[in-house]
């Protein structure tokens, strides 16, 4: 078959782990059926529930053996038990205390969340509530209560400790109940316990409330002693700041500056606006002055009554000088007078206009100074004011500290008569609802014979099953058609039954000496699923090889060598174990020439082969024992030797060392149209086998499947039934002893 023919055979048959279908229809059967699993995509074969259940079949004994032991252990636990009693006393818990006063208690018990009927609950678990127990059970009762436990327990285990490991508090879901439950093998000190673990609890809360409330009222009277003490001295430093300061009569004195703070603001801020008024006035008056304008355009100067009749004169001696001078000269008596009149005029004028920018400075100068002296006084006076306001601070907050810290000594006076009274009361947090009642001597809630028995029964037929699963899954050997065609990737092509003790070559030749008729009919059946696909039908050189030694590859090489030349073919075996040649032995045979021969030369094919060992049948032994086999395997004369024996035979089977030990076989295989791989039944490890049998699938060559060989009828059964039934087998012996009579 040339390498496309082999490709395309490949890629239809599903890839890497490909040629499914040789498992094809053997002895009637799907090789994927058998009653194991073989869905999901790509045909992957998957553990079905009937897996499993073959599984548990095989291992029986195990779960038998282990379901004994646990059931026997439970039966003899549970007859051997102590008797236990049980008694339940039910309390109420108030979710405040009765009132008797309207007044606060020291302890608050009131209940107003899950976390405060846990804190109930765990005070009823408390070592105290079992110390208190525990110190109540005296004389008599003390006696029966230690006598289950014998007299050595007595001595070293106390009371408390045996109370704390056989009590249970159990609050009741959305009540305000708790149950006190109590064990014990005497029904009637069980009831008496719970009932005193019920009356401690009651009793103790009491006993928390009264010892509370007299430490309270000690330490109550302690403060009001300091807290007395202390409104004492800060009254005496209250009154001494008084004297001190001048502070008899704080607030009529803050009204007096708070007045005299008032008026000096009104006249500052007069002083200030007059202040502001003269200094524009003079302002003017220097600018006037500087730029040479007429100080007479300024209001204040002009409204003056001297400088405004000034002005009218002048401006009629103006008017007169005008006219005299239109009829006389300068020289003239009159225009003399005029001249003088004019600057006696102009001289009056500008006199009263100095005059009043005189006093328009001087009366900036005095409001200047009168503003000044005004925020001085001001100034003076908030600084008395602050120094007034400062020391009436401190005044308040002592007067202040002084008048809490005397509601503080009345407020703790009040406390200390309030929870000096209250503490007299007698109050309960709970009650008792249902007190404790022996529990009937027929029935004990403790050795529960029912459950032990049932919990037995389902441990043990559980702890069996785990067993069973449990040696199957660290059992790695294959042994099941889905360890051969799920984990190692082959198919199953045929299974050779275990062989009874006999010599190798009569094993080697069983299908024609009738050593077995089902190993024969194995082979047959084997002959015939090679033959159902066209590759397996057409190849011509098939190489038969192993994981690991001992697993029969050379005992199936020859016995379906010899099936093949039964059925009219012209087969050829040829022993290409080079280091450990069996093929001779098997046929009794000599090894002194063989395929070593043929490579090296020295022989030919004519020269080596043994004819007519079986009709139909020839065999080339090794030729003995090569020192570098893989060179003799990897030599031109080997490859020329495979293609001349095609041409010659029908069949040409070739035995190859194992894969898991050399890699001759791997040398040898792309030669071949196809190759066999044999397992012996429950030796060889999944792993190996998967790996030895991907080395084969990476070749690029047919693989026609797995021969199962080996199998042990006695569980043939478990794995195979399909295969091996009462029925075939009987048929068979039957057979066989009905033609041993004729």
């Amino acid at each position: 078959m040339d390498s496309g023919s082999k490709q395309s055979s490949k890629q239809n048959t599903g890839g890497g782990y490909g040629y499914y279908n040789y498992g094809g229809n053997y002895a009637g059967y799907s090789a994927i059926g058998y009653g194991y699993g073989s869905g999901g995509e790509g045909g992957s074969a998957q553990r079905s529930f009937q897996d499993y259940l073959l599984i548990l079949r095989e291992r029986i004994w195990y779960i038998v053996v282990v379901f004994l032991v646990i059931f026997s252990s439970a039966l003899v636990y549970t007859l051997s038990q102590t008797k236990i009693y049980q008694s339940n006393t039910t309390v109420q818990v108030f979710r405040r205390d009765p009132t008797v006063m309207q007044v606060q208690a020291v302890t608050d018990n009131e209940i107003r969340s899950a976390e405060d009927l846990n804190t109930q609950v765990k005070i009823m678990e408390s070592s105290a509530i079992i110390q208190k127990v525990a110190e109540r059970l005296t004389g008599d009762d003390l006696r029966q209560f230690m006598e289950p436990y014998g007299a050595s327990a007595a001595e070293s285990v106390l009371p408390a400790e045996i109370l704390a490991r056989n009590r249970k508090i159990v609050p009741q879901r959305l009540t305000l109940i708790i149950q006190v439950v109590y064990q014990h093998p005497n029904r009637f000190i069980a009831a008496k316990v719970a009932n005193l673990f019920a009356d401690e609890f009651i009793a103790y809360n009491a006993r928390v409330r009264i010892d509370e409330s007299m430490k309270a009222v000690e330490e109550l009277k302690n403060h009001a002693d300091e807290q007395r003490r202390k409104v004492a001295l800060m009254a005496v430093n209250l009154q001494g700041y008084r004297e001190k300061n001048n502070m008899v009569s704080l607030d009529q004195r803050k009204d007096i500056v708070t007045e005299k703070l008032k008026a000096l603001n009104l006249y500052v801020t007069q002083t200030s606006a007059r202040l502001k008024e003269a200094e524009i006035r003079w302002s003017q008056v220097k600018e006037h002055k500087i730029s040479g304008a007429p100080l007479t355009e300024l209001p204040f100067v002009s409204s003056q009554s001297l400088i405004a009749q000034l002005t009218q004169q002048l401006a009629a001696q103006k008017i007169v000088f005008a006219q005299l001078r239109d009829r006389y000269r300068d020289k003239h008596p009159k225009m003399m007078e005029a001249i003088n009149s004019l600057a006696q005029a102009e001289r009056e004028l500008t006199k009263a206009i100095e005059s009043t920018c005189s006093q328009v400075e001087s009366e900036y100068l005095n409001n200047q100074r009168s503003d000044k002296e005004a925020r001085g006084a001001l100034a003076k006076q908030e600084i008395e004011s602050l120094d007034l306001d400062r020391a009436a601070v401190e005044y308040s907050n002592q007067e202040r500290d002084f008048k809490i810290n005397d509601q503080i000594l009345q407020n703790i006076i009040t406390r200390s008569r309030e929870t000096t009274m209250t503490s007299t009361i007698e109050t309960q947090n709970a009650r008792i609802v249902d007190r404790a009642a022996p529990s009937p001597a027929s029935r004990p809630i403790s050795p529960n014979v029912a459950l032990n028995l049932g919990l037995g029964l389902v441990g043990g037929l559980g702890l069996g099953l785990a067993f069973a699963f449990f040696v199957a899954f660290i059992d790695d050997r294959v042994k099941s058609s889905f360890d051969i065609e799920s984990v190692v990737g082959l198919p199953l092509i045929g299974i050779i039954p275990q062989i009874k003790r006999m010599e190798q070559p009569e094993k080697a030749q069983i299908v024609v000496n009738n050593g077995d008729r089902q190993v024969a009919e194995a082979f047959l059946t084997l002959h015939s699923s090679l033959r159902l696909k066209d590759e397996s039908k057409n190849a011509k050189a098939i190489l038969v090889t192993s994981t690991i030694p001992g697993e029969g590859k050379s005992f199936m090489t020859t016995n379906l060598a010899l099936t093949f030349a039964a059925h009219g073919e012209r087969v050829v075996v040829v022993d290409c174990d080079l280091r450990k040649p069996n093929i001779h032995k098997s046929f009794r045979v000599e090894n002194l020439k063989g395929v070593i021969d043929i490579c090296s030369g020295s022989a030919t094919i004519d020269d080596v082969v043994i004819r007519g060992i079986q009709p139909n049948l020839d065999v080339i032994a090794a030729g003995g024992r090569a020192k570098n086999p893989t060179h003799i395997l990897n030599s031109k004369n080997f490859e020329q030797m495979i293609s001349d024996l095609k041409k010659r035979y029908d069949r040409v089977f070739v035995d190859t060392p194992p894969l898991a030990a050399v890699s001759d076989a791997l040398i040898i295989l792309p030669l071949m149209d196809g190759s066999i791989f044999t397992i012996l039944f429950n030796r060889v490890r999944r792993k190996s086998a998967q790996f030895s049998a991907k080395k084969l699938l990476d070749a690029n060559v047919p693989n026609f499947g797995a021969v199962l060989n080996g199998l042990n009828l006695a569980v043939s059964g478990y794995y195979y039934t399909q295969y091996y039934d009462k029925s075939y087998k009987d048929y068979y012996v039957v057979t066989a002893k009905e033609e041993g009579e004729k």
